[in-house]
């Protein structure tokens, strides 16, 4: 089990750790009932808190970061000596979370993606894992949540007798929920992204060795280029960019933001 700490990529304060220490956190904050924001991040993700100070500041508030991209785990190792010797892949994740679910009876919650995908997604879990407690699932509404819905919802989610709670609603929307609701929730709630659709089997995932040498947005992007040209072709070179003004030093990357005046969530 490796945690060895945070480092700074462009701001952004990553965690160096591997899948063991992040499983582990996850399931010590689950028994202790502490709300805890947990992601994985890519470089998109990374770059969504570059570019918006607000968010910086959420990003930066989370008690758990881990590298999802190999991207910002070759900048820890470059930048920061931690010595990361694979990524922590959020979907991959988020599977080891589900099967020790399983095996401790650690009741999960599952919020985000659509009624189609929750439902392929709960029938992969428990083919995947007999015996894991679902205690409940709900899709996003794909629109800002009212204000009088937050209460309604958190308290959805602890009547379930949930433990954990896994949030698909993309970035930076998931990041947000899991901000504002952990303490809310006293329960880890961990962001994952494109887990959902991933392990329901509904969207393709790269081949490993496209995954193992940071290929995996051109295989996203050949599958969902209407949707995802912009993030990737604009993001990553402006990433490796500011990673090389940082390793450089000719830029320093602050990694104070500014509190966010209003929460607009997206559910």
């Amino acid at each position: 089990m490796l945690n060895r700490g945070k480092g700074n990529v462009v701001g952004i304060l990553v965690d160096a750790v591997d899948y063991e220490a992040a499983e582990e956190y996850v399931f010590q904050a689950a028994r202790e009932k502490r709300g805890a924001a947990v992601s994985a991040l890519a470089v998109h993700g990374v770059m969504t808190g570059v570019m918006d100070a607000e968010h910086k500041f959420r990003l930066n508030t989370f008690e758990l970061l881990v590298p999802d991209g190999q991207p910002v785990r070759w900048v820890l190792n470059l930048l920061h000596g931690k010595g990361l010797k694979d990524r922590v892949y959020g979907p991959n994740l988020t599977l080891r979370v589900c099967a020790r679910a399983a095996l401790e009876g650690t009741p999960i919650y599952l919020y985000g993606g659509t009624p189609d995908i929750l439902k392929s997604l709960t029938d992969s879990l428990n083919a995947r894992f007999p015996g894991i407690r679902i205690a409940g699932a709900e899709p996003s509404k794909f629109r800002r949540l009212k204000p009088e819905e937050k209460g309604p919802l958190a308290e959805r989610i602890r009547a379930s007798g949930a433990q954990i709670a896994l949030v698909g609603l993309g970035c930076p929307r998931q990041e947000s929920f899991a901000f504002e609701f952990r303490e809310l929730l006293s329960m880890p709630i961990l962001a994952v992204g494109a887990a959902f659709p991933f392990i329901a089997g509904l969207l393709p995932q790269a081949p490993p060795w496209m995954q193992r040498y940071g290929l995996e947005w051109l295989f996203r992007l050949v599958a969902e280029p209407a949707r995802l040209w912009k993030r990737y072709l604009y993001l990553n070179p402006a990433y490796v960019f500011l990673v090389f003004m940082q390793a450089t030093g000719l830029r320093r990357f602050p990694t104070t933001g500014i509190v966010p005046t209003a929460e607009q969530l997206f559910g």
